[in-house]
């Protein structure tokens, strides 16, 4: 498919986690019982990413000391949800292309990604669909082109928020590929939105 050689990535971590009551960024999720972020940063190095940025908001302290990053995209706005760290993930991203891990995403590994990648084509990306869960899109754990830059900023502006209409339209536009998420796979997208979620995952 003509793909360059290299991909930036960026992990979403400035979700304000009210339900987990505390950041999530710094659950014990890598296998050496390591914060989360550093997990989802070695799990999007160990898929291919040569340019690796950390999504947060600005009041989140522990950010200073996240080593091992490119670079830090700050969330702007007060509300917007992830869509607002994708955005500025592709403003920032140096390559064509840029993988979205979210920080709550603790069983996903980087064959994932691998798999994604050989979907996707030069400005164009990939996004896997479960099948077992009425269809939904998984846009936190996808690759999106940087032509979407723009797409995802004007949605912004205009208030649109929501992921799963992004990622339809890109993909009615021919700008994502998609992926059915097969009963194997499902399990990659186990995600921690309150205490009772928690468990050890593996290792990245």
């Amino acid at each position: 498919m003509n793909l360059p050689r290299e991909f930036s990535a960026v992990v979403l971590a400035g979700g304000r986690s009210r339900r987990m009551g505390g950041d999530k960024a710094l659950l014990a999720g890598a296998g050496d019982g390591g914060p989360l972020w550093r997990r989802q940063r070695d799990v999007v190095r160990a898929a291919g990413a040569t340019e690796v940025l950390l999504s947060v908001r600005a009041e989140q302290a522990w950010r200073r000391g996240a080593e091992g990053f490119d670079g830090q995209v700050l969330d702007a706005l007060e509300v917007g949800g992830p869509l607002i760290g994708v955005t500025a993930g592709l403003e920032r991203a140096a390559h064509g292309h840029l993988a979205v891990l979210a920080i709550d995403l603790p069983r996903m590994q980087a064959g994932w990604f691998a798999t994604l990648w050989a979907e996707c084509g030069a400005g164009v990306g990939g996004v896997g669909r479960r099948t077992d869960a009425g269809g939904y899109f998984e846009p936190l754990a996808a690759i999106y082109p940087k032509a979407l830059m723009l797409t995802a900023g004007e949605a912004l502006v205009r208030g649109e928020f929501s992921l799963q209409r992004f990622v339809a339209a890109a993909v009615a536009e021919g700008k994502m590929r998609v992926r059915e998420i097969g009963p194997a796979e499902a399990p990659l997208f186990e995600n921690w939105n309150e205490p009772a979620d928690v468990r050890p995952p593996p290792q990245a």
